[in-house]
């Protein structure tokens, strides 16, 4: 069953889209702040994300840039802004569809169907990276660990990333920080180290069998040697 997020702070619009794509057999969450929204999307993995512009705390164009930056996930904008000028530049920075309020209950359905479909010829040919039995879909931005996916943060993300894209490369704590957190190293490793941990108890419960990250002791981390 595919997953669609839905980010609107009007509880009755947020209501009624949700009504209508669990009759159309999805499956729904319903966030109703900007800051809830980000935080969603950075800790779960969904097929399509409705989003309001005029939101709680953070706008949707935020939101929109920012998940621009890791995900790739369609995302249709559903906003009272019927300017032509929001629309192109909502649609040049990373939105895939566009719909004006008030809205056809039918309409929004008919366009997170075509969305998703157009959505799932992309990751036919998406580029694929595996390591014993985890893959890294690079359009989708999923990881799975045989056929179980497995849930990232966008930091724990760019993580794994980067250790299965750079094959047997060891990898410093100031190398994974300046990478991920696109910020100087100044010496603590807190951030670096309660991350790597993180993603090893993640894929560790997928798979208890297998080791993924090693420690290099005084270097760093790289994919786990046989």
């Amino acid at each position: 069953m595919k997953t669609i997020l839905i980010i609107e702070d009007n509880e009755d619009v947020n209501l009624m889209l949700a009504e209508a794509l669990t009759d159309a057999n999805y499956e729904v969450k319903s966030i109703y702040t900007g800051t809830d929204g980000i935080s969603e999307i950075q800790n779960h993995t969904y097929d399509l994300i409705l989003l309001d512009i005029m939101l709680p705390y953070k706008s949707g164009d935020e939101i929109l840039k920012e998940v621009r930056s890791f995900s790739d996930v369609p995302i249709i904008i559903i906003s009272a802004k019927d300017m032509v000028s929001t629309k192109i530049d909502l649609l040049k920075v990373g939105a895939d569809d566009y719909i004006t309020k008030p809205f056809d209950l039918g309409e929004v359905v008919a366009r997170v169907e075509s969305n998703l479909r157009r959505s799932h010829k992309q990751i036919q040919g998406s580029k694929l990276f595996q390591y014993k039995d985890l893959t890294l879909d690079d359009h989708a931005k999923r990881i799975t660990v045989g056929d179980m996916e497995i849930e990232l943060t966008a930091k724990e993300y760019m993580i794994l990333e980067l250790l299965l894209k750079q094959g047997g490369k060891v990898f410093t704590k100031a190398n994974l920080y300046e990478s991920v957190w696109q910020e100087d190293y100044l010496g603590d490793d807190n951030a670096v180290k309660t991350h790597i941990s993180n993603l090893r108890n993640k894929l560790k419960k997928a798979n208890p069998n297998e080791e993924y990250i090693e420690t290099v002791w005084g270097l760093g981390y790289r994919l786990h040697k046989e």
